[in-house]
């Protein structure tokens, strides 16, 4: 699946917990943006990790409540058509999360997908700590992410760490948490996803 003019929008090569500014999209842009997914409410935690060395490069947040949100946290991700309001991006389609899969994975770094399905009341509760959170300042990614969760029912084993591959490893512990690999052997051209993995279990 190529993205290659989707790709090409991206301002930075990679949103691996840049500096983030505050960014407050108006209400009709939000509205007109609104996007619901099918399926059940869920959270999925997204890693990226450098094929380098094994270091957690990045997180972000899909949350798929009443309507489906993409929190990234200090990164450099972003799309024209998509508002933003302090690193949470709003009208987040399938489409989207694969650019956003796409935007990150290459031949230096992978892209690890995890995913829990929660009741709507959950998932409406980690977006509302969300869009409250505020533009998240340099390499606090994993820092905002687990002090988000922290307490939501389903989600109370979490710790809070700063390190996107230990919060990795203990949303890998939830509960029916799927996990999903993918790599990209293009050399930083954020195109070509490629799925290696779909399995129903945590990274090793």
């Amino acid at each position: 699946m190529k993205f290659k003019a989707l790709a090409l929008i991206a301002l930075v090569a990679l949103g691996a917990c840049s500096t983030a500014e505050p960014t407050w999209a108006p209400d009709d842009k939000v509205a007109a943006a609104h996007y619901v997914a099918p399926g059940p409410k869920s959270i999925t935690l997204f890693t990226v990790v450098n094929n380098r060395n094994g270091s957690g490069a990045h997180s972000g947040l899909l949350i798929n409540g009443s309507e489906q949100v993409m929190f990234d946290p200090a990164g450099s991700w972003h799309h024209p058509n998509l508002p933003e309001r302090n690193d949470v991006h709003f009208g987040v389609t399938e489409k989207m999360v694969a650019f956003y899969i796409d935007y990150h994975a290459r031949e230096t770094f992978r892209v690890i997908k995890q995913t829990v399905v929660v009741s709507p009341e959950v998932a409406n509760l980690v977006l509302a700590r969300a869009e409250a959170y505020g533009a998240v300042p340099k390499a606090q990614c994993a820092n905002s992410i687990s002090t988000i969760l922290s307490g939501v029912p389903g989600f109370e084993s979490l710790e809070h760490t700063w390190f996107p591959n230990k919060l990795s490893k203990e949303f890998g512990k939830l509960p029916g948490v799927t996990y999903q690999l993918y790599t990209d052997d293009d050399a930083d051209n954020n195109h070509g996803v490629l799925i290696v993995q779909a399995e129903d279990k945590s990274p090793e």
